[in-house]
């Protein structure tokens, strides 16, 4: 037993009676050990919710690196806080006996409030949160981060009428707080209560101390709650409950629950089964739920919770959205509204030699109005090759098309039958095109096709980039939001657009949504 076993933890006061309740068992069976505190993500970063955090394992990914990096060779969570896929060569070394399971409600004045419409309840659970308001529908819950003693500390200083602790917690550190409740409807969080030890899974000397530590019936229990919220999906950007036990006939009960992040739908599942034949407790009280609306449930959870990267000013197809890689959380919006204008018919029904069509807005204004036999358009020009494909489809055969506004003006100055064209345009369209042609003495005729109108909305600040289709979209966004983020553009007018108050612009390889699509997923 020469080997001193180097034991990760958070360095929290609860982390770090737990890890010390793991050293005194190992030292109690004759191993000489050592502690090494740590502070995780989750203990950093105290001003977002963590189902916003959007990381998995928060708590646990700064001692799952130190192991796999040789610093530690043991680290004890509150299991709870592990994730149901452990990182590859790391393994469940040993599960402490369960303590308390119930969550518990601190209060600081009387339990009066529990019976008025109006209260104020602080948590930075998903899951507490959906439970209380799914029992008090009218009150209000509010983000409370930290360890347990800080989170207790604002609990005194702040206008709220209570707060929800796991009740093992509490106890370990030794607060009593004067006024609480235990809140036996509320289904604890998978694991809650357990103490987790995890170990690389080639270290046989480290498995072999730990083996002696693990309590045979919290294993069972934990590992049903932990393969419920496996097959649910979720983790703690979910409101998921789970509760084992084992009775004193050795028959096991799972209960399970699954609601809405607003607490307004609740599904729940209780299965049980002997001893021995329980292994699937887990699976079926989660197929259970999930046949009964759960997948649709955990599905807008995620959606509602998850942390964006990129947002799109343009609201993408569903087949669109699934070419991003799985990892990616992408949402979208109209930046521009537009609106065909009416034209008068005189313009539309004249015979026109040259014509310059750089949108596909402009075409389906004019379809719109008029029939094509009464088109009479003798060379059509345009930019991209979409709307190319629509003139061809819809009206006839197009003389030339460029990528961009501007090239195409330069070809028209080299290669134009006359020196006139008609320009359907929007009332938001750019300079370059006309300047280039006038700067050539080649008349501009100008004809408002349709109207594009700004639409912007507020995005988030930790979104990554800003995918932008038009120089309008561009020009929209930065109406109410900063230029701090990545640009990914259609096409080289919308980059010399966005170029001009982005550090970052990246222009995809061809002019397409999915060429957007493919830009962002070489980034991830």
């Amino acid at each position: 037993m020469s080997k001193v076993i180097r034991i990760g933890t958070r360095d929290s006061e609860l982390a770090l009676w737990q890890a010390n309740t793991v050293k005194d068992k190992l030292e109690a069976l004759g191993f000489s050990t050592t502690l090494v505190p740590v502070k995780s993500t989750g203990d950093l970063i105290l001003d977002k919710p963590l189902y916003e955090l959007g990381i998995t394992g928060i708590f646990t990914k700064t001692l799952d690196v130190a192991m796999l990096k040789g610093e530690i060779d043991i680290a004890v969570h509150s299991m709870k806080d592990v994730p149901t896929a452990l990182p590859k060569g790391i393994v469940q070394a040993a599960v402490l006996e369960r303590g308390n399971h119930f969550d518990i409600l601190a209060y600081k004045n009387n339990e009066e409030f529990l019976a008025e419409r109006e209260g104020i309840i602080a948590t930075g659970s998903l899951r507490r949160k959906a439970q209380w308001l799914n029992r008090y529908p009218t009150h209000t819950v509010v983000d409370l981060r930290g360890n347990v003693n800080s989170r207790y500390e604002k609990l005194q200083n702040n206008e709220w009428n209570g707060a929800i602790f796991a009740a093992a917690g509490i106890e370990r550190i030794g607060l009593e707080p004067e006024n609480t409740i235990g809140l036996t409807w509320m289904v604890p969080a998978p694991a809650q209560g357990a103490v987790m030890v995890v170990a690389l899974e080639n270290d046989d000397f480290v498995l072999d101390a730990c083996a002696t530590l693990n309590h045979e019936t919290t294993d069972v229990c934990t590992k049903l709650e932990r393969e419920f919220l496996r097959v649910l999906e979720g983790g703690c950007s979910a409101p998921i409950g789970a509760h084992a036990t084992i009775d004193e006939d050795n028959k096991v009960t799972l209960k399970g629950v699954l609601l809405s992040v607003d607490g307004k739908k609740k599904l729940e599942a209780e299965f049980s089964a002997p001893l021995g034949k329980h292994e699937q407790l887990g699976r079926d009280c989660a197929n259970s739920i999930l046949a009964r609306g759960g997948k649709l449930l955990v599905s807008q959870t995620h959606e509602g919770t998850l942390r964006t990267h990129i947002f799109s000013t343009k609201n993408l197809t569903p087949n669109q959205m699934q070419l991003f890689k799985n990892d990616i959380k992408v949402k979208g919006e109209d930046f521009i509204k537009v609106s065909p204008n009416r034209i008068s018919k005189k313009i539309l029904k004249n015979k026109h030699q040259n014509v310059i069509l750089t949108s596909k807005n402009a075409v389906e204004s004019l379809l719109t109005q008029v029939s094509i036999d009464e088109l009479q358009f003798e060379n059509i020009y345009c930019v991209g090759r979409k709307t190319k494909r629509l003139i061809e489809r819809r009206i006839g055969p197009v003389k030339h098309q460029e990528k961009s506004a501007k090239k195409l003006a330069e070809h028209l100055v080299e290669f134009i039958d006359g020196t006139e064209v008609t320009y359907f345009c929007s009332n938001l369209r750019l300079d370059d095109l006309p300047d280039v042609l006038e700067e050539n003495n080649i008349a501009v005729n100008e004809v408002e096709a349709y109207t594009t109108k700004h639409a912007p909305a507020e995005v988030d600040e930790d979104v990554e980039g800003i995918l932008f289709f038009s120089p309008s979209t561009v020009e929209s966004y930065l109406l109410k939001n900063t230029s701090d983020k990545v640009a990914y553009c259609i096409g080289e007018t919308t980059a010399t657009e966005a170029r001009k108050h982005f550090a970052d612009v990246r222009v995809a390889k061809i002019p397409t949504v999915e060429s957007v699509v493919e830009l962002v997923n070489s980034a991830y």
